[in-house]
């Protein structure tokens, strides 16, 4: 695969490329130990990592799938873009995949996907995948209007380390504004997810407590978002909210496997039981959301990391 791979403070050899790549698409293994290979590649560049990603969208665990979407997008790798149009277009794939190729198209933010985008937008029949593809075509208008107005199509950087699905609203709006503005039915879902970010990235408890407030929305995809902003604060006072999530079988599979996750990520005593009595929940995305999470808090706890990188050697189990 010719030189090493290189990503924040590790260089990745050929052979622990190789063998990550393997790992990811090994169907023999446990979800858990894809996962750790899937959280490893997203931080490479190049065909090796980027060609076994796209072979991942393709799963059968749906989890895994919409995870690799969600990764490529992340990682803004344009030459994943055939691919993830050919995700977006699939209707035979779950929507959780498809919302996630979608999502991938705003975070790489090329203008080029309007049209596609346009298309999906009253084509697909799942309403989580429309409105995803309202957001990424909000994005991309956003990103060229700043490219217009500052030569530039930066937008300002995350602090959680990710590619949001729209930029912050203001940083002078008060909680409160954005507090009604989130939980707005009739505002924009672009508007709706700006002051989600800024409510997440003020962080005070009168924002949390509006972060939560806004899991009983109407739409799931905005449902989803916000357990995930709430797995990003790690914040206690959400546990509550978030086991009610996971225990609503009626609640939609995307909601609940980001509740799942966040109720990972805050691993009080409650939310670890909580994890363990879900892991065998009927849904799979569900069960393998809990087992995931489940998994990445006994290697926490034993001070290894969860992603491969961080080894000595690929062998290392």
């Amino acid at each position: 695969m010719g030189d090493c791979a290189e990503t924040s403070g590790f260089m990745a050899s050929p052979e622990m490329e190789k063998f990550l790549c393997d790992r990811l698409l090994d169907r023999t293994q446990t979800i858990s130990e894809r996962f750790r290979a899937l959280f490893s590649l997203r931080n490479l560049k190049g065909p090796g990592p980027r060609n076994a990603l796209i072979l991942a969208t393709r799963d059968p665990s749906n989890l895994l799938a919409h995870e690799a979407a969600f990764a490529l997008g992340q990682m803004q790798d344009v030459d994943a873009i055939p691919a993830l149009e050919a995700v977006l277009t699939d209707l035979s794939l779950h929507p959780i995949v498809r919302h996630e190729a979608a999502e991938a198209f705003g975070a790489i933010g090329v203008e080029s996907n309007i049209p596609l985008l346009e298309h999906s937008l009253v084509r697909d029949p799942a309403q989580e995948v429309r409105e995803t593809c309202e957001l990424a075509l909000k994005r991309i208008e956003r990103l060229k209007d700043s490219e217009h107005e500052q030569g530039s199509s930066q937008v300002q950087k995350s602090p959680f380390m990710s590619v949001d699905p729209a930029a912050p609203a203001a940083s002078c709006s008060s909680v409160e504004h954005l507090r009604e503005v989130l939980l707005d039915e009739g505002k924009g879902m672009y508007e709706r997810y700006a002051a989600l970010f800024a409510l997440r990235n003020h962080g005070g408890d009168d924002a949390i407590m509006a972060i939560v407030d806004s899991l009983g929305c109407q739409s799931a995809l905005l449902r989803h978002e916000v357990a995930y902003v709430l797995g990003q604060l790690q914040n206690k006072a959400a546990s509550a909210a978030l086991s009610d999530i996971l225990k609503n079988l009626n609640e939609h599979p995307m909601v609940r496997h980001e509740a799942a996750e966040a109720l990972g990520s805050i691993a009080d005593e409650e939310s670890v039981a909580l994890l363990e009595k879900f892991a065998m929940d009927p849904e799979p995305i569900v069960s393998q959301s809990c087992e995931v999470a489940l998994s990445m808090l006994d290697f926490e706890r034993s001070g290894k990391s969860f992603e491969y990188l961080y080894m000595q050697a690929p062998q290392v189990q």
